[in-house]
C-alpha cells in the first residue's frame, strides 16, 4: 500500500486529516517535531510516528523513504514579528524538505496554500493560479514564495507539484474558530467594520480535498478550494455568534485592533508566549479573496457536503 508522510501532523489541521485518512484505510507516516502526537493517532493501526526537524536536513530523508505522497502543513504560525521568522519557516524549510523529496522520489507533493497568495481578489475577478503576484502580508509573500518553488523545482522530475489553496476553513475544533468562540463567550470579540468578503470551507470538505489530490489520477498544479456563496467576514462571524449563542463581535476602528495587535505581539516577545494577534494576520485579514473552483470541481471534488455556510453552519455548533 502506499504510504503518505503528513508533516505538521501534531497541529491543528493535520490531527484532523491524519484521523480523516485513517479512517479510509490510508497508510501513514506522521512527522512531528517538538510536539507529541495523541496517543490514540499514534497507536493507531496504519500510522507510523518519525521525529524531524524540517530545519535540519539530514532528518529528513529517514523519513521520507518509501513514502509515495507528502501533504505539507508544518509551520509556525503563532509568534510575534512574523517577518523576521516566515522568511525561513515557511521558504527555507519547504526548500529542505523538497530537496529530501526529490532525493527520494516521491510521486506527489502536496502543498496546502490560500488564495490571499494573489492578493485582494473578489466572486467577479476571482484567484485563478497565478504566481506572479505581489500580496500585502509576509504569511501570503512566503506562501507564494513556496508555491513557486514548488513548481520549478519539480519540473522535469519524476515528482508531481500540486497546490491547494483552501478557503477559510470552518468547523467545531478549528483553532482560529475556537478562539473566536471563547472570545465571544467572554465578549472581547471585535471585527473591523469595513466589510471583507471571504470564501469558506468546512472542514470536512477541506480533508475530503486533500483526500482527492491524494488517491485521485490526473491531478496537478493548483487548484482552489473553497464553498459557492461569497459571505463578509463580518456576516460569518454574526452568524456563528448565533450559533454558540453569544452576543454579536464587536465593531471596532481598526487603528483601536491594530494596536490591540502590536500589543499583543509586545507581550508575547517579552514573556516568551505565542502571539494570537499579529499586525501580519491584520494585514492579511482584511484582504478579499476568492478562488475560482471550477478545476477543482472537474478534477478533484465534484461535490460539497456543505456548498454553502448555510448548509455547514451547524458544523460549529
Amino acid at each position: 500500500m502506499r504510504t503518505t508522510l503528513i508533516t505538521g501532523a501534531a497541529g491543528n489541521l493535520g490531527r484532523r486529516l491524519a484521523e480523516h485518512l485513517l479512517t479510509s484505510g490510508h497508510e501513514l507516516r506522521l512527522m512531528r517535531h517538538r510536539r507529541p502526537l495523541p496517543r490514540s493517532l499514534a497507536e493507531a493501526a496504519g500510522a507510523t510516528v518519525v521525529a524531524a526537524d524540517l530545519a535540519r536536513p539530514n532528518t529528513l530523508g529517514p523519513a521520507l523513504e518509501g513514502v509515495d505522497t507528502v501533504v505539507h502543513l508544518a509551520g509556525v504560525l503563532f509568534a510575534p514579528r512574523p517577518e523576521r521568522f516566515l522568511p525561513e519557516t515557511n521558504t527555507a524549510w519547504f526548500e529542505n524538505l523538497l530537496r529530501a523529496a526529490l532525493e527520494a522520489r516521491v510521486r506527489r507533493v502536496i502543498l496546502i496554500s490560500f488564495p490571499h497568495v494573489e492578493g485582494a481578489t473578489s466572486f467577479e475577478e476571482p484567484a485563478t493560479g497565478r504566481l506572479d503576484r505581489s500580496p500585502v502580508s509576509v504569511h501570503a509573500r512566503t506562501r507564494l514564495e513556496e508555491e513557486q518553488i514548488l513548481m520549478d523545482r519539480t519540473r522535469g522530475t519524476e515528482t508531481t507539484p500540486i497546490v491547494l489553496r483552501l478557503g477559510m476553513v470552518y468547523g467545531r475544533g478549528i483553532l482560529m474558530i475556537e478562539a473566536a468562540r471563547w472570545l465571544a463567550r467572554h465578549r472581547l470579540l471585535g471585527v473591523w467594520r469595513d466589510p471583507t468578503w471571504i470564501q469558506l470551507v468546512s472542514t470536512l470538505d477541506c480533508m475530503r480535498s486533500i483526500e482527492a489530490a491524494i488517491s485521485r489520477h490526473g491531478v496537478e498544479g493548483i487548484y482552489h478550494v473553497g464553498d459557492e456563496q461569497p459571505v463578509t467576514l463580518q456576516d460569518f462571524l454574526d452568524s456563528a455568534c448565533r450559533t454558540w449563542g453569544s452576543p454579536p463581535p464587536l465593531r471596532l476602528p481598526l487603528p483601536l485592533i491594530e494596536t490591540s495587535a502590536s500589543l499583543c505581539e509586545l507581550f508575547a516577545r517579552v514573556a516568551g508566549t505565542p502571539a494570537p494577534l499579529t499586525r501580519d494576520f491584520i494585514r492579511i485579514g482584511r484582504v478579499s479573496y476568492w478562488g475560482d473552483t471550477r478545476r477543482t470541481r472537474a478534477e478533484l471534488l465534484p461535490r460539497l457536503e456543505f456548498p454553502t455556510l448555510k448548509e455547514g453552519l451547524h458544523t460549529l455548533a
